[in-house]
């Protein structure tokens, strides 16, 4: 794995950390959670931003999930030194927002689920998109890159398409979306990577156009 897998230019080390951090946090394998977020730190990827990956996939895989994953990671903090002063605060300044986007997509939910679920739908602009997203302490592309590593970990392929192109209007390239799902094949088994593929695929094509 290391000599092979991991070794691969895109994505990078760091990325690599990153996304199989997401996946193990989704998967909740809590076993190995300490081991790879050391990785990730080996990596250079920073406390606050282990720490935010958590609080980001705590929407997009559960609570449970995050809390495991605070508890597996709580130990590696500890022995590297890393203090809650060194971690994201609760209420950040934010990063600006996308007004006119952030219009088109909440006029797009409320037509589409305001009948079905209005608290699903205002959770989703208040928590998610007015809030989550544009926390500083996780980049927007590294914030994408570890939604669509959970997205493909949970095996929920349906959500990837709007995740994906966000992804990849936030810097992630085609070749490095490729490689996360050859990485993740190894980390959330064929059948998941090859339920994403197609959605890949469509992405990559509708975007050349």
């Amino acid at each position: 794995m290391f000599g092979t897998v991991w070794a691969g230019e895109e994505p990078g080390q760091r990325d690599r950390a990153l996304v199989t951090f997401a996946a193990l946090m989704t998967r909740h394998e809590t076993e190995d959670q300490g081991a790879f977020a050391a990785l990730a730190l080996d990596a250079d990827v920073t406390p606050a931003e282990l720490s935010e990956t958590i609080t980001h996939l705590a929407f997009y895989t559960g609570w449970g999930n995050a809390t495991a994953a605070a508890r597996a990671l709580a130990p590696v903090f500890e022995a590297r030194g890393v203090a809650a002063e060194d971690l994201p605060v609760a209420d950040p300044d934010l990063l600006p927002l996308n007004e006119e986007a952030a219009a088109a997509r909440q006029s797009f939910v409320q037509g589409t689920y305001g009948e079905t679920s209005k608290g699903v739908v205002d959770y989703t602009e208040q928590l998610l998109f007015l809030d989550l997203w544009l926390r500083p302490e996780l980049a927007p592309r590294d914030r994408s890159l570890v939604t669509v590593a959970a997205l493909i970990a949970a095996g929920q392929p349906d959500q990837m398409s709007f995740h994906l192109n966000r992804a990849m209007d936030n810097g992630l390239t085609q070749k490095e979306a490729g490689g996360v799902l050859a990485h993740l094949a190894f980390y959330a088994g064929w059948p998941r990577v090859f339920s994403a593929m197609p959605v890949d695929k469509e992405v990559f094509e509708n975007r050349a156009d």
